[in-house]
């Protein structure tokens, strides 16, 4: 779920993530792996953006992976061969903090081989980067803080003062989503408004991954899992059984569990 709000924000505000990764605000398109002409590594993940001069592939991280550095050559060695006149910036962006010393390695090194690669660790950054532009402030309640929730009022303000109804329903329910691995749900409804989340296509996606995953388990399980982070987006229960099919009893007992 996680990797699917972090894809949509960079591809739907790139000039966003330009300005923040790059230092200019570029407008990117997404560049799709077949373009590369080797099947991606983890597609779920991978996140390829692209100008007439650059290509910026970014990985969001909730855990450390020992496999990243060698995709990061991997990468890299894939864009050279579609595009060696383009320049490319690969980042690695740790969400949730740990302790590892993976979330810090940069680097990948073998004999007569070294590559080295950027590493964003979002919770020793300061939450006035992700303050400045609408794409970025999903993120800033994960950055460095002793007080997410007071960081999180901020956004909420920032969220209300966006004009756009559709961006302002899609910035919501990604800050709602991402605000999730460090605040508890109930101070996230708190804050945030519910109804401005509705319209949100990231709710549908959600939808479209459960029945996706329900269809080829063969269980119910992953409907349960669609209901369970609408509940805690506070979506109203009517609208959670209307768009999974549950009963309102079954989402009850949900949400009392």
């Amino acid at each position: 779920m996680f990797d699917n709000i972090c894809k949509f924000l960079a591809e739907n505000f790139s000039a966003d993530f330009a300005t923040w990764l790059l230092g200019e605000p570029i407008i990117l398109t997404e560049l799709s792996p077949s373009e590369l002409s080797l099947e991606p590594i983890r597609a779920d993940a991978l996140i390829l953006l692209q100008s007439a001069q650059n290509v910026l592939h970014l990985e969001f991280q909730t855990q450390t992976d020992p496999e990243i550095p060698f995709r990061m050559l991997d990468y890299r060695v894939r864009v050279y061969r579609r595009f060696p006149d383009k320049a490319m910036n690969q980042v690695v962006i740790y969400l949730k903090p740990t302790n590892s010393e993976l979330a810090r390695q940069n680097i990948f090194s073998i004999p007569g081989t070294r590559h080295e690669f950027q590493v964003i660790r979002l919770w020793e950054e300061p939450a006035e980067v992700f303050l400045r532009t609408p794409g970025l402030l999903p993120f800033a309640a994960l950055s460095n803080t002793d007080d997410p929730e007071s960081i999180l009022n901020d956004v909420a303000q920032q969220i209300n003062r966006i004009n756009e109804l559709k961006t302002q329903s899609h910035i919501a329910a990604s800050t709602a989503i991402l605000a999730g691995l460090v605040l508890d749900q109930e101070v996230i409804k708190r804050i945030l408004r519910s109804d401005i989340m509705r319209e949100s296509v990231i709710y549908q996606d959600i939808l479209a991954e459960g029945k996706a995953e329900g269809k080829a388990e063969g269980k119910a399980e992953a409907l349960m899992e669609v209901a369970r982070n609408l509940i805690n987006t506070g979506m109203p229960l009517e609208q959670i059984a209307q768009v999974t099919g549950l009963s309102i009893e079954q989402i009850q007992s949900l949400q009392a569990g």
